[in-house]
């Protein structure tokens, strides 16, 4: 397997899909495989320790094996990176595909652990606890191991109602994980990350599941306010993981069908 690309159809690759995470390839195969009826599709594994890095991964992969300009479906992180890149590189991107992506303001994201928690049981409770602590001691090695268990528990409360898991990757990454997310964080508190949409010159579409903890808010709202061609999608019995939810995942295939081919 080629650890930095996954392709699914047939040329030409008109979509990318862009994992979350960040540090977790894999994780949206099944929804790249589900696309690949209607069309070639990329899945683009990122592993370099820097924001900067991931975009040029992004560039390098969609100039040699994309159909320029593609659609870029990216998946929580995915969706942050997927609108950094538009931003910096429109002339690559047709649309922009936003699915359960986080909050682009600091204001709504205080709550999303706080929610998860209150969907765990003691035990699982417990088990969060004891990753957390695992993967901020520094004298613990292999810190992957718990941060994929810590991943899963995350996904579970995440969730109304999964079919499974759909990780089929590489494997977790804590470290990518650790590193990225320091620099997002920033780019969301400054408010350079919303920034960068008064430089996006391409339709743009959030989807997003009325369970998942991120608040859908926080992508419609601050994004209705600096790109014109904004639209947004809200889904029923829905969590973070669309393609992978019992109720909603034939809606989401329609709307990610409807999407492709305009």
């Amino acid at each position: 397997m080629n650890l930095k690309l996954r392709k699914y159809g047939t040329s030409p690759y008109n979509i990318a899909v862009i994992h979350g995470g960040p540090g977790a390839p894999g994780t949206v195969a099944e929804l790249a495989a589900g696309l690949s009826d209607m069309t070639g599709v990329l899945e683009p594994f990122q592993t370099s320790m820097s924001i900067e890095g991931q975009i040029r991964e992004l560039r390098d992969t969609l100039k040699e094996h994309g159909e320029l300009p593609v659609t870029l479906a990216g998946h929580s992180w995915g969706a942050w990176l997927a609108f950094m890149f538009a931003a910096r590189y429109p002339s690559y991107v047709k649309k922009l595909i936003l699915i359960a992506s986080g909050p682009f303001k600091e204001s709504y994201a205080s709550l999303i652990m706080q929610k998860r928690l209150e969907r765990l049981n003691n035990n699982e409770i417990r088990e969060y606890l004891k990753l957390s602590a695992s993967m901020a001691d520094p004298d613990v090695k292999n810190k992957d191991y718990f941060f994929t268990r810590y991943g899963k528990l995350i996904s579970n409360a995440d969730s109304f109602d999964l079919v499974h898991s759909g990780e089929t990757g590489p494997g977790l990454r804590y470290d990518v994980n650790r590193i990225i997310w320091k620099e997002a964080s920033y780019l969301r508190k400054s408010g350079k990350l919303l920034d960068m949409g008064r430089m996006i010159r391409c339709p743009v579409v959030a989807i997003h599941g009325n369970y998942d903890p991120h608040p859908f808010e926080g992508v419609k709202e601050p994004l209705s306010r600096v790109i014109d061609d904004f639209r947004y999608v809200l889904l029923d019995k829905c969590g973070h993981y669309p393609w992978l939810e019992k109720h909603s995942a034939e809606a989401f295939y329609h709307v990610m069908a409807e999407e492709i081919a305009v």
